[in-house]
């Protein structure tokens, strides 16, 4: 039963994926959407049949793949408690963002080829989180990649947006080098790259091995640049250019957290390389600090969560750099429920809006669309950390475990966690507080969304509500099942729940809500009651603001470092070699056969006597050879 199940999880989107794609032209939008949604439900109740019916993980081989010498890659699927999760997240929350596609793409002239890219992606997603080993996962990885590019430079007559789907594209592929590295030098290590037979070779190896240490090394740079961590996070913000639907299905929900998933998959490697993780420790926090810090100042409604994004993957990061895999894990489900209703719901703003994306130029939209004021305000609460929402609970797993590794380092996370809830209520209150600032025919136009896109949005709003209680920490009376749930496929977690004692884990756990109950009416205060407006684009700005406004001038650094000289060794030098060695080799080939053709042309009199003379005098030579050798 489970190899049926298993087989068919990942089948389900690939044949959605070629029907919609091949009939593209002879559907309707909404049964292709309908179809699409479909492909992904299915797999959704398989994946919850596997949650409930696999006791314990299982491999499940489909065929034997590649066999050179003593190297043999089989084709085959590892379920155990983190894929399936990782199962749920993907199918779950992608039926959801394909149904609210139905409403907001429904449209648009190419919707059906869109619905077929989104399959294409889940297909890849499922492919990378079920293999049971790093070949079959690099082929998602790769997968996905290529469908990010695809979906995000969607609108394809935008040059913006095909420079953002390259530029993605091109930051992924030097994290995929890393990545794809790591895997030979795992081969050449351990002779294979099947997940358990790798595990189980490097625990002999031990504790602070080289080799483990470079493996891991490797695969964490794959995982730096799938999920936007410092220096490869500039394509994730510029993605937003792709329809929202993307922007939540990809770059919110799922691809992002792919770099987690392998970290979490390969956990008992890291645990074993404790170099690596203090690595992961200073990329994750420096991350979660700098897409915080960068969100105050953002005005585009999707520029703000996609900051806010590379943030919450920084915090997931530094959770796994602690050794806190579950509760790196944890916070990618919490996420995946808060993030997509949030770029949803910024979607349904833009649907209501005609179009428009900057929060400067909206405001009192609150009575207008109500529904989607009120779980945009319930996804706002769960990721400010605002208890009893889903974020209270994964971000405090993550300082629990930061408390008892350095009090510096449970500083810097609450710090960030205060800026997180200032910019989220920031970008609350300009959009649906106050008077609406927007022109007279945007006003006229403002409608809320239809149910195809409301519906999804009130689910993933219970979800981000409720999702915190499937990790209750043992201070409030729960048993942590999520944390629980996990153990047995993440071996090399080091850190375990807090002992310390409950007056301080309740001081730490509550002082810093207080602080954030005092910045949500600060923000308040500032941005409804004193009616502030952020500061037109081309207004002045100087010292610490213009650096941070200006993304610390990350992107015009790799313009200056990376992208001119480039292009000035492809306009000049390789030019140069172009046109005067490639051409003129090729040119002078052509012109040398030339001549030759047109001397020996001139053999070519018309005369049939010396054509006559010529043959008899080559049978006499052909004669006389043979006669002397």
């Amino acid at each position: 039963m489970i190899q049926n199940i298993a087989w068919a999880i990942p089948f389900f989107p690939l044949i959605g994926f070629m029907a919609i794609y091949l009939l593209r032209t002879k559907m309707p939008a909404k049964l292709a959407g309908g179809i699409a949604s479909l492909m992904v439900f299915l797999p959704f109740l398989a994946s919850i049949a596997l949650f409930f019916g696999v006791d314990k993980s299982a491999t499940v081989t489909l065929f034997d793949w590649i066999s050179v010498g003593s190297i043999n890659v089989p084709f085959s699927f590892y379920i155990d408690p983190l894929s399936i999760t990782m199962m749920l997240i993907v199918t779950g929350v992608g039926f959801l963002i394909h149904v609210y596609s139905i409403g907001y793409m429904g449209h648009d002239e190419n919707a059906n080829t869109f619905f077929s890219y989104l399959n294409l992606f889940i297909f890849f997603m499922l492919m990378l989180v079920m293999g049971s080993n790093y070949v079959i996962l690099f082929i998602g990885w790769e997968g996905v990649g290529l469908c990010s590019y695809l979906l995000i430079g969607f609108w394809h007559k935008n040059t913006e947006y095909n420079n953002a789907a390259r530029k993605a594209f091109v930051m992924n592929r030097i994290g995929d080098l890393g990545f794809l590295l790591g895997i030979i030098l795992i081969f050449f290590t351990f002779g294979t790259a099947t997940f358990t037979d790798v595990f189980a070779k490097a625990s002999i190896l031990g504790s602070g091995n080289e080799v483990i240490t470079l493996i891991t090394l490797l695969l964490l740079v794959g995982a730096v640049g799938k999920s936007a961590q410092i220096p490869l996070f500039t394509w994730l913000p510029d993605a937003m250019a792709g329809p929202t639907p993307v922007s939540a299905l990809i770059h919110a929900a799922t691809m992002v957290t792919a770099g987690i998933y392998l970290i979490a998959r390969s956990s008992i490697m890291y645990s074993l390389a404790p170099f690596t993780l203090d690595v992961i420790v200073v990329v994750g926090l420096a991350t979660a600090v700098f897409g915080a810090t960068v969100g105050i100042f953002q005005n585009d409604i999707k520029k703000v969560l996609a900051y806010s994004t590379v943030s919450q993957l920084g915090y997931m990061f530094f959770a796994l750099g602690l050794g806190a895999f579950s509760s790196a894990m944890f916070h990618v489900t919490t996420h995946a429920f808060f993030k997509a209703l949030l770029f949803l719901g910024a979607g349904s703003v833009i649907h209501a809006l005609g179009g428009e994306q900057d929060i400067r130029k909206m405001g009192g939209l609150r009575k207008a669309i109500p529904t989607t004021y009120a779980v945009f305000l319930i996804g706002t609460i769960a990721i400010a950390g605002i208890p009893p929402l889903a974020g209270f609970f994964s971000k405090d797993a993550i300082l629990a475990a930061a408390f008892e590794h350095s009090k510096v380092l449970w500083g810097i996370g609450v710090a960030t966690a205060f800026i997180t809830c200032f910019y989220m209520f920031r970008l609350l209150f300009l959009t649906f507080a106050g008077e609406f600032r927007g022109t007279t025919e945007q006003k006229h136009h403002l409608h809320e969304s239809p149910k195809v896109m409301t519906i999804p949005l009130v689910i993933l709003a219970i979800l981000s509500a409720v999702g915190g209680f499937l990790n209750i920490p043992a201070i409030f009376g729960g048993t942590e099942a999520f944390t629980s749930y996990l153990k047995p496929s993440l071996g090399g977690q080091t850190f375990e729940p807090s002992h310390v004692e409950h007056n301080v884990e309740l001081i730490t756990m509550f002082v810093p809500v207080l602080v954030l109950a005092a910045i949500v009416f600060i923000a308040y205060k500032v941005f409804v009651a004193g009616k502030r407006i952020p500061a037109d684009d081309r207004t002045e700005r100087s010292g610490i603001v213009r650096i941070i406004y200006n993304k610390y001038f990350i992107d015009e650094s790799y313009s200056f470092l990376f992208v001119k000289p480039y292009e000035l060794l492809s306009g000049k030098v390789l030019s140069w070699i172009d046109t005067k060695l490639v051409d003129g080799a090729v040119n002078g080939i052509g012109t040398l056969m030339l001549r030759c053709g047109a001397t020996i042309r001139k053999v070519q009199t018309g005369s049939v006597s010396l054509y006559l003379f010529l043959i008899v005098g080559g049978l006499i030579a052909m004669v006389a050879y043979l006669w002397f050798i």
